[in-house]
């Protein structure tokens, strides 16, 4: 699947979900898919938990 069907098919599922939930629904829709892809990236190890925490409180680190 390409990047541009992808986001195609994302673009018209976020369509629906606004014309039929309205715009409360779309935004739960668009934050419960942000959410589900951070939890995907850092299980599959995109993503270092250790950087993400230190982002997160404020520290900077050189890693």
């Amino acid at each position: 699947m390409s990047n541009t069907f992808a986001g195609a098919l994302i673009g018209a599922i976020l369509a629906v979900v606004a014309l039929q939930f309205g715009f409360g629904g779309f935004v739960l829709v668009v934050v419960f898919g942000a959410i589900g892809a951070l939890v995907a990236a850092l299980t599959s190890g995109k993503i270092d938990r250790g950087a993400l925490t230190d982002v997160l409180t404020g520290r900077r680190s050189s890693r």
